[in-house]
């Protein structure tokens, strides 16, 4: 079965409020099988533009995972953190 990607780009809206998101999400990830492979690096643009300087990628052992990791209930309260403090974009992507 193909892997499952979270890819996320975001602006951090409030700091420290977001830090309490980090520390929460993190077991949650992994409880469901997921890794960090980026989280916040250093990187360079070399076409194009971002307004969303925080890149993050997930993988999880499949894609059904990862929209089970999306959308469990555990998460909905994480994920309120994330959208209070931060704006962006994420997607999930069946990997090859």
């Amino acid at each position: 079965m193909p892997a499952g990607y979270v890819i996320a780009q975001l602006k951090v809206t409030n700091p420290e409020n977001y830090k309490e998101y980090v520390e929460k999400v993190t077991p949650l990830v992994k409880k469901f099988g997921g890794e960090f492979l980026v989280r916040a690096g250093e990187f360079q643009i070399f076409d194009g533009e971002t307004n969303f300087p925080r890149i993050i990628i997930l993988k999880f052992p499949t894609y059904e995972k990862a929209l089970e990791w999306y959308n469990s209930e555990e998460y909905e309260p994480i994920k309120q953190i994330r959208l209070d403090n931060s704006e962006g974009t994420n997607i999930i992507i069946k990997g090859i």
